[in-house]
């Protein structure tokens, strides 16, 4: 979501600030901002729009060796100059960056009007700036002190970056709950709220923990706690080869992401496929198998995209490992007191590692003794950091906002978890080579699906047709249902048409009654043991006059779908993986048709850092 920059240094800071911030755009923003300190005064400038906007009505002169600047996603107040960031103190001494929710913001906005401040913003980050400056007045002897007593006082969570007129060699950064890093460099430092925001810069960064403060210096930097126990962070590694993301010839990075998915795929897969004895390979799981053998469930937690992966996480760990798995919204899941046993296994799904309610359920999970594993992209994100062990998807970044690569390199680390499991228990050597051959398959197969459709266009001509409509109707059965879910999700979110999505079988349960001329019905359809089945469901929505555009591994009749979008086989357990790559064309091609802002739909972000 918010997206934070921070640099001190030698160099100008407003052209590295820039950059940074262009390299945050992906996470999704309404405004941005800078402040930086020159010549003894603090400038501050700010737009409500984009960071090109920013840089384009920059005032002659806006310089400084320190600043800082951000990216907005509107939570408390519109998007608007008066609330973007930075904020100030009445005085003009102090600037704040901040990524989060203060929760007690309304608290403390009322005791800082009632101590005379004007507060010039609905925002919950402005009270930080004026508590920072109260801390002066009532004594703090630097800011490292004045920014830990302002935080004493905050409830809520914060990724945040401050600059003093009065201290201009520094920057004090604070992170509880939104993620915030140090880019160390020579002679220069750095802040960002995402290692996307350094690369060209510097790859050696340090993370902050929950609960640490940092003061960085050109020369330098400490991390500390709130009561100012030094904890001594050392720097680590990153490869700028997973980080580094340019469009290239593409439109948009939607599209670049989607055609990258065979790669990503052989990235998810490679050094995993153990073929001597038809199992995986996944040593990152921090599992022995005594200790995998005694579980006797897994339960899945996610949001969004990362929950319908982990639909079919759980369908491919219960066919193949025969265990009782299920997944959950991690956001409904942190809220109802779970019952958290020992002999379960929980799987934390996210792409960033940064989703705010999954890193809560993973905290609660863990509080109450339970085991915790990840399946993540991001390296060194917080939920990886967080959990006991876990899965890499190695899938590159992703900067569009609708996840594509990232969703079906999930459900290929989940078939990899499920034949680790199922080879410990009764799966047998012959169904391991199975599914072993199915995965190696899968990064050729989607190759073709996209080298069909740049042949053809079919996907392009259906989307010309979905256009037209108001809404459309996802269905499909079993291993289909979370595939019709993932594929009406990417509808609405990127081309702003209404799509819902059905189990097959609730359709006579209430949705047949919206089925008319007017509603297409997109139909997941294997060649599976459930073929007939969901044929007659078709014949149901045709005798209806409901058109219809089926998925399928073959050409179906058309009485049954107006349009058949034929996709490859692979084994049944790993066909949602192909089944949701011209879902994904569809969804991307609809938005192109309609004019949207591909990647980056409206009101919605990357990494949702917040609730």
């Amino acid at each position: 979501m918010c997206g934070i920059v921070g640099y001190v240094g030698a160099q100008e800071a407003v052209p590295i600030l820039l950059e940074g911030l262009g390299r945050l755009e992906y996470r999704g923003y309404d405004s941005a901002g800078l402040a930086v300190i020159g010549r003894g005064a603090l400038r501050v400038h700010k737009v409500s729009g984009r960071v090109a906007d920013l840089a384009a009505g920059l005032p002659a002169r806006f310089k400084g060796g320190a600043g800082i600047g951000h990216t907005r996603w509107a939570t408390h107040g519109e998007p608007s100059v008066a609330n973007a960031h930075p904020h100030t103190d009445t005085s003009g001494r102090i600037a704040v960056v901040h990524n989060g929710i203060i929760e007690n913001a309304e608290e403390l906005r009322a005791k800082l009007t009632a101590d005379g401040v004007e507060l010039r913003s609905q925002t919950d980050t402005e009270t930080v700036a004026h508590l920072i400056a109260a801390a002066f007045t009532a004594g703090a002897h630097d800011l490292e002190q004045a920014v830990r007593q302002a935080l004493r006082q905050v409830v809520g969570a914060y990724g945040l970056a401050v600059l003093d007129v009065e201290h201009p060699d520094r920057i004090v950064v604070a992170r509880n709950g939104s993620p915030v890093l140090l880019g160390v460099g020579e002679k220069e430092m750095f802040v960002a709220s995402d290692a996307a925001a350094l690369v060209g810069y510097t790859r050696q960064v340090v993370y902050l923990d929950d609960g640490e403060l940092a003061t960085i210096i050109a020369g330098g930097y400490r991390t500390y706690t709130l009561d100012d126990r030094s904890t001594a962070k050392a720097p680590a590694t990153i490869d700028w080869e997973i980080i580094g993301a340019e469009i290239g010839d593409h439109a948009h990075y939607l599209i670049k992401e989607i055609d990258e998915q065979p790669r990503a795929i052989e990235r998810a897969l490679r050094g995993r496929l153990n073929e001597r004895f038809a199992t995986a390979h996944l040593g990152g799981l921090n599992l022995s198998t005594r200790e995998a053998r005694e579980f006797r469930g897994v339960r899945i937690l996610g949001c969004g995209s990362a929950c319908y992966a982990g639909d079919l996480g759980a369908q491919l760990i219960e066919d193949l490992a025969r265990m009782p798995a299920a997944s959950e919204s991690a956001s409904e899941f942190r809220y109802r007191n779970p019952v958290v046993e020992p002999d379960m296994l929980y799987v934390a799904v996210s792409q960033s590692g940064e989703t705010a309610d999954t890193l809560a359920a993973v905290q609660e999970l863990q509080r109450k003794g339970g085991r915790v594993i990840g399946i993540v992209n991001v390296v060194g994100s917080t939920i990886a950091r967080q959990v006991d062990g876990g899965i890499y998807l190695h899938a590159g970044p992703e900067m569009s906002v609708a996840a594509t690569k990232s969703f079906t390199s999930t459900v290929s680390a989940f078939a990899l978890l499920a034949l680790h499991l199922g080879r410990i228990r009764d799966l047998s050597p012959t169904e391991g080579r199975r599914i072993l051959d199915g995965l190696a398959a899968l990064p050729g197969q989607i190759a073709e699906i996209l080298e069909a459709e740049r042949r053809t266009g079919a996907v392009v001509a259906v989307a010309g047709e979905i256009v037209q409509r108001r809404s459309v109707l996802f269905i499909g059965r079993r291993r289909g249902y979370p595939v019709a879910r993932e594929g009406a999700q990417k509808l609405k979110e990127i081309s702003y048409i209404h799509a819902e999505a059905y189990a097959s079988a609730e359709l006579k349960h209430g949705p047949l009654a919206l089925v008319s001329p007017d509603l297409p019905t997109v139909a997941v359809v294997p060649d599976d043991d459930l073929l007939d089945k969901n044929t007659s469901t078709l014949a149901e929505i045709r005798a209806r006059r409901g058109p219809v555009i089926a998925l399928a591994h073959r050409e179906l009749p058309t009485d049954l779908a107006d349009h058949t979008i034929v996709v490859p086989k692979n084994e049944p357990e790993l066909d949602s993986i192909l089944m949701s790559v011209p879902l994904q064309l569809l969804a991307y091609h609809a938005a192109v048709a309609l004019g949207r802002d591909v990647d980056r739909p409206r009101n919605l972000a990357k990494s949702v850092t917040v609730e």
